[in-house]
C-alpha cells in the first residue's frame, strides 16, 4: 500500500486498547506491516491469555515474513476501573521512559462496551449502572488519551496521532440504545475538542461500519426494539456486514494518506 507517497508510518509508539479480539486484534495485525523496525506496540485488554496469544501472532506472521523487529508489550487490565486504567498509564509511562527514539505517537481508543441495550431510555433509573458504563467507554478515553499525550509532549519531529473508535450511533439515535449511542456521540466530542485545542494533535473518529463482531452478535439476540433488531438481523443473514479486516485496512489508509480534517467523524462508506 502506499498513499500519497508515504509508504510506512515510521518509528511507531503505538498503544491500542480492546486490541485482543475482534476489530482490535485484526487492526494490530494489519497496522504491524506499515511501522518501521523498532517500533513499540503496547496492547491493552482485559484477557491476559488473547492478548499474549496476539503478541505470538504478531511475531510469528508479520516479523517473521519481514524480518522485522517489533517490540511488544501486553497490559491486561479493565480500562472501566480506576486501578486498570493506572496500570495502563503507568505501563504507557515506563515503557516510554525505556525507549526514546519515536518519530510517532499513534493511540487507538478501540476498547468499548455495546451496554444493555434491552432497556429503553425511561428504564435507566440506576445512577450506578449508567456510571458504570460511562466510566469504561467515556471516562477511560479522556484520561488514558489526556496521559498519553502529557508522557509524549510536543516537540519538533514527532508526530502525535489520537484515534477515537466512533460509530454511526454518535450521529444518529436509535431506540434501545441509550447508553451506546450516548456514549459515542460524547466520545466524538470530546475528540473534537481535543483537535481544536491542540492543533498539532491528529485526531480522527473513525466509524468502522456495523462490522460481524461479537458485539453485533449481542446486538442482534439483546435489542429491545424489534424493528431495530430485525434489520441488524437481516443484514447478518443477507451477509451485508462489514468484514473487520476490510475496515481495519481502511483504517490503515487512512493513517498513511493521513489528509483527514483533524477531529472529523470519516465513516466506513465514506472512504
Amino acid at each position: 500500500m502506499q498513499a500519497n507517497g508515504v509508504v510506512d508510518l515510521g518509528k511507531v509508539f503505538c498503544i491500542i486498547t480492546g486490541a485482543s479480539k475482534g476489530f482490535g486484534r485484526s487492526l494490530v495485525l494489519n497496522l504491524a506491516p506499515y511501522v518501521c523496525n523498532g517500533s513499540l506496540f503496547v496492547l491493552v485488554a482485559r484477557s491476559e491469555e488473547q492478548l499474549y496469544s496476539l503478541k505470538q501472532e504478531l511475531l510469528a506472521s508479520v516479523c517473521t515474513a519481514t524480518s522485522k523487529r517489533l517490540l511488544v508489550r501486553c497490559v491486561p487490565a479493565d480500562l472501566g476501573t480506576p486501578e486498570g486504567l493506572e496500570q495502563t498509564v503507568n505501563a504507557v509511562k515506563e515503557t516510554a521512559r525505556e525507549v526514546k527514539t519515536f518519530e510517532r505517537l499513534l493511540l487507538v481508543n478501540n476498547a468499548g462496551s455495546l451496554g444493555n441495550v434491552s432497556k429503553f431510555f425511561v428504564e435507566f433509573t440506576s445512577p450506578e449502572e449508567v456510571s458504570n458504563y460511562f466510566a469504561f467507554n467515556v471516562t477511560s478515553a479522556l484520561c488514558l488519551t489526556a496521559s498519553v499525550l502529557d508522557a509524549f509532549p510536543k516537540r519538533p519531529g514527532f508526530h502525535r496521532t489520537i484515534v477515537n473508535l466512533s460509530s454511526l450511533c454518535a450521529i444518529q439515535p436509535f431506540k434501545s440504545w441509550t447508553l451506546y449511542c450516548t456514549g459515542k456521540a460524547a466520545r466524538d466530542m470530546m475528540f473534537r475538542i481535543l483537535a481544536a485545542e491542540e492543533p498539532d494533535v491528529r485526531v480522527l473518529n473513525y466509524a468502522p461500519g456495523p462490522m460481524e463482531t461479537d458485539m453485533m452478535m449481542q446486538a442482534c439476540t439483546e435489542t429491545g426494539d424489534e424493528e431495530s433488531r430485525q434489520a441488524m438481523v437481516n443484514m447478518h443473514q443477507k451477509g451485508q456486514l462489514v468484514d473487520k479486516h476490510v475496515s481495519s485496512k481502511k483504517l490503515v489508509n487512512l493513517l498513511l494518506q493521513d489528509n483527514f480534517e483533524s477531529g472529523a467523524h470519516v465513516d466506513f462508506y465514506d472512504v
